[in-house]
């Protein structure tokens, strides 16, 4: 009988990433055979240099403990005899086999010639729905136990582990998914394919039976989707409980009476029984309990046929409400909420399009990487939702060949269109009483030509205070010249999109006579775009202007435009006229007769019919650009050194809520969140909205602000206005260098500049090298999700934030106590756009700064504090580094937009960080 393949799982710590110059301080080895781990082997080495701090920091290795150890010169024989016929497996091999088998023939071994797997390629294909696949990321997620993470001899225990637990996983895969996988997998590194290629064997001398929950359509494995029919009982009257002990006969034992939940839970029920008002804002602070305070009264009054629509902010939020607050909700309601996330169909993955790229793969390693991880994720998901995977970005061609266009765009005789996800989406949206979407959806209901949503008694809208900036991002249209050239001249050109439509069409057809007609429009519009931006050019002749800078393009300003200008404006229009009349009649003609194409001549009418879409929204751009000029339009206009111009047009108009065309589809809206409201001006909110007549509920904070919170303003901080930026960067730099000296906790430091934020970042990188301390940075360490994964697990890293991390961040407890905010977070009133927004407002007689700037300001400081206290048990300091909050005159109204009982110093630094041990420690 042939002996067993025995796996090396290596691991190694190094002093550097460069084999050349760097060397090894421990080498780790788990040997596996069939399926069992049979031995192990760990060693220190010393690399006869020194071990820096970061790397001491890192892997807990200090240069006493390998001053004792071996060096790799005596063992190297040992390492290479132990590895002879094995498989070589790591996690990211690529870095470990290249590092080792350099110092082995430097050592003087033969090179290392054995094959070799790795573990991060099998995770992303095996474990697809994984939201990291670093190796301490997965050993936490899958529950491997990861004692010393960084020590070569604890790395490779946890990789051994989890090469078993793949394997198990591929093993218990359907026999047709790991054939398809097989042929795919030719594209991993090294010899990943062949270990996928051994299992696939094993497995069909083997046959499993399919699973249960699992079926085969058309060559797919895919897991069986059945709609939850809307069930409730019919017998018994359930009815609102208004009054205290009602309600506590109904929570006994399940949740914990609350008085402030309950008021809102009767405000919620009021309003949408027996107000007389349209509008109400309820505010009510984190903690307490406002989603469960709206929940609970709607499970009374939501059915299928007149269901609550809940929009919140984020997709996070909207899994938030699925996975956490609804089934809470579910146990104290009498009456069931039915639940279902409704997202645009591209969202999700469109079953006859993947099946289309298996048939013709293409030749590239990430897009084989992403094709197997479906594969499997396809016997995992029952929504298709392509947010499952946790990307971070679908930028990749693939996400483009296969997610999802629309139900038209489906063959009807394909055997998986009754497998089709969006289709399925509609289904359970049928038999569901509660529909959750987030703002940018709702806001796009205005630009749909077909609303997405039904009509419906009950609207609520979630963190409220997002809708006016959200309504206005998907408002903003933009016209970027250079990628609309590059598409439009790929498309042309020999072979390309419109040749394949061609071939596709019967020859000397109408079809093929318009799209002839259609592509020298197309060529003609991309050659008179280019004129027109020559002569808009023209008007800043002579201007000092930086490149990419926006200016704002006004209607006298328009009207110095030349006559050649003028004169492209009308060619444009009218090309622009005939090429939708043309995609009108061609797109009625593939629609009429898409069942005769396949699916491969399907895509290339998606392609086509995309493009089709993009000279729409162009046509609408372009008309509103050059013929409307009522205020409520900002025109800007950018240009490149290349001399690529960009359009953009802002709708300040965009979130006045009567003005969209799903405000009248609710008979009542409410609106919630922590901050609704500006010091005690109620009208804030609504103004912004365009509402007049509503109603105003505040609801008081929980928290007990004066024992568990301290805002704290340096009396030595620079004068803001009067510093330039680099004293400024200086300054902030050197108050972290002192606070990171005392305080060994993770501390989030938010900026308004992003230059700023980067002149810092490098004051204090080498020196938090040196300390093997970590420093996170947006727009340098990463992605947001990947910077705040890594801060959430830390315990002192420092993170430097701007934009989006003032708020929407979740860190409760340890993982942020201590939050700098580095300047006010006031809009930039020199911007065009913001500039334009505020002379718009003048205009409407509205003082922009007290009504707009400062407010805005306010609620964003109102944000930072909320990012601390989260719960009862929270405890946070957070220091401003500007002293406008207490030496100008709007500082006291922002001080009253803080909670009332927020204890307020104004201390020297080495004064405040002596409080701040002593707040902590308590």
């Amino acid at each position: 009988m042939r002996k067993k393949q025995i796996y090396a799982v290596v691991d190694l710590e190094t002093t550097g990433t460069d084999p050349t110059v760097d060397r090894i301080i421990q080498f780790g080895c788990v040997l596996i055979q069939d399926g069992v781990i049979i031995s192990r082997f760990a060693t220190d080495i010393n690399p006869n240099q020194a071990i820096s701090k970061q790397i001491q920091q890192l892997t807990g290795i200090s240069n006493a403990r390998v001053q004792k150890a071996p060096y790799f010169e005596d063992v190297a024989l040992t390492i290479y005899n132990l590895l002879a016929d094995t498989v070589f497996v790591a996690h990211n091999i690529y870095f470990d086999y290249s590092f080792l088998m350099q110092e082995l023939m430097r050592c003087g071994t033969p090179k290392l010639k054995i094959p070799g797997i790795d573990t991060v390629e099998l995770a992303q294909i095996f474990l697809p729905t994984e939201k990291s696949f670093r190796l301490g990321d997965l050993s936490e997620s899958l529950g491997l136990i990861h004692d010393n993470p960084h020590q070569a001899d604890s790395d490779a225990q946890v990789t051994a582990e989890l090469l078993l637990l793949i394997e198990a996983k591929m093993r218990r895969l359907p026999l047709i998914t790991m054939e398809t996988i097989d042929q795919l997998s030719q594209q991993t590194g090294m010899d990943t394919s062949s270990y996928i290629h051994q299992i696939y064997e094993e497995m069909k001398a083997e046959i499993q039976p399919l699973s249960k929950d699992q079926h085969v359509v058309s060559g797919i494995a895919l897991r069986r989707k059945e709609v939850p029919l809307y069930e409730e009982k019919l017998y018994g009257n359930a009815v609102f409980p208004h009054k205290k002990k009602a309600k506590e006969n109904l929570f006994i034992d399940k949740i914990t009476y609350r008085s402030e939940q309950s008021r809102m839970m009767n405000l919620v029920y009021e309003h949408f029984t027996s107000d007389e008002n349209k509008n109400l804002f309820v505010e009510a602070a984190t903690g307490t309990g406002k989603t469960l305070g709206y929940l609970f009264p709607m499970s009374y009054l939501a059915t299928p046929e007149n269901p609550v629509i809940i929009s919140t902010v984020s997709i996070v939020l909207q899994n938030q409400l699925i996975e956490k607050d609804i089934p809470l909700a579910n146990r104290i309601c009498p009456k069931p909420i039915h639940a279902t996330i409704i997202k645009s169909h591209r969202h999700y993955i469109d079953l006859q399009r993947f099946k289309a790229t298996l048939k013709n793969p293409l030749q590239q390693k990430q897009y084989a990487l992403y094709q197997m991880g479906v594969l499997v994720w396809l016997l995992e998901t029952v929504t298709g939702d392509l947010d499952e995977l946790q990307l971070t970005n679908f930028n990749h061609v693939f996400w483009r060949d296969v997610s999802h266009r629309g139900i038209d765009f489906l063959s009807n005789q394909d055997p998986l269109y009754q497998e089709d996800f969006v289709q399925f989406l509609y289904k359970k949206v049928r038999q569901s009483n509660v529909l959750i979407v987030n703002h940018a959806f709702l806001a796009q209901e205005t630009l749909r030509e077909v609303p997405l949503l039904p009509k419906s008694s009950y609207l609520i809208i979630d963190e409220a205070h997002h809708l006016p900036d959200i309504a206005g991002r998907i408002a903003n249209r933009q016209f970027h010249y250079a990628s609309f050239k590059k598409q439009a001249t790929l498309y042309l050109e020999e072979d390309q999109l419109f040749d394949q439509v061609n071939m596709i069409f019967d020859p000397e057809t109408q079809e093929q006579r318009l799209l002839r007609i259609y592509s020298k429009a197309l060529s003609d519009l991309v050659e008179e775009f280019s004129d027109l931006f020559y002569e808009i050019n023209q008007l800043f002749v002579g201007e000092k202007r930086q490149n990419l800078e926006a200016v704002l393009l006004t209607k006298p300003l328009f009207d110095q435009l030349s006559l050649n200008g003028e004169a492209s404006i009308q060619k444009i229009e009218i090309l622009l006229t005939e090429m939708q009349e043309i995609q009108r009649k061609l797109q009625q003609s593939i629609v009429d007769e898409l069942e005769k194409y396949t699916a491969s001549q399907r895509i290339t009418f998606v392609s086509v019919l995309q493009f089709f879409e993009r000279i729409e929204y162009l046509y609408e751009c372009f008309d509103i650009y050059v013929n409307e000029w009522h205020p409520r339009w900002i025109k800007e206009y950018t240009t490149t050194n290349q001399g690529y111009s960009t359009l953009a047009i802002n709708d300040l108009q965009a979130s006045i809520l009567p003005e969209t065309t799903w405000y009248d589809r609710y008979q009542h809206i409410l609106y919630t969140g922590g901050t609704l409201k500006f010091g005690n001006d109620k009208k804030y909110l609504p103004n912004k909205l365009g509402l007049a007549d509503v109603s105003f509920k505040t609801l008081p904070d929980p928290y007990d602000y004066e024992q568990n919170a301290r805002l704290y303003i340096p009396t030595e901080a620079i004068a803001i206005s009067q510093a330039n930026p680099a004293e400024f960067s200086a300054y902030i730099a050197s108050v972290i260098q002192e606070i990171t000296k005392q305080q060994d906790r993770s501390i989030l430091v938010l900026f308004t500049s992003h230059d700023i934020l980067s002149s810092v970042y490098y004051r204090l990188h080498p020196e938090f090298l040196n300390e093997g301390r970590e420093l996170l940075a947006q727009g340098i360490s990463g992605s947001r999700e990947k910077i705040l994964k890594r801060f959430a697990h830390s315990k002192n890293s420092v993170l430097l934030g701007a934009d989006s991390f003032w708020e929407g961040v979740d860190l409760p407890g340890e993982a942020l106590s201590l939050l700098i905010v580095t300047r006010l977070p006031f809009e930039n009133p020199k911007r065009p756009f913001v500039k334009a927004r505020y002379d718009y407002l003048e205009e409407k007689g509205v003082n922009p700064f007290s009504h707009e700037a400062l407010p805005k300001a306010a609620l964003r400081l109102r944000q930072a504090l909320g990012r601390l206290i989260r719960s009862d048990s929270d405890k946070g300091a957070l220091l401003v580094l500007d002293r406008r909050l207490v030496t100008a005159k709007y500082g006291k109204r922002m001080l009253k937009a803080l909670p009332k009982n927020l204890p307020v110093k104004e201390e020297a630094l080495n004064e405040i960080i002596i409080e701040l041990n002593e707040f902590f420690n308590e």
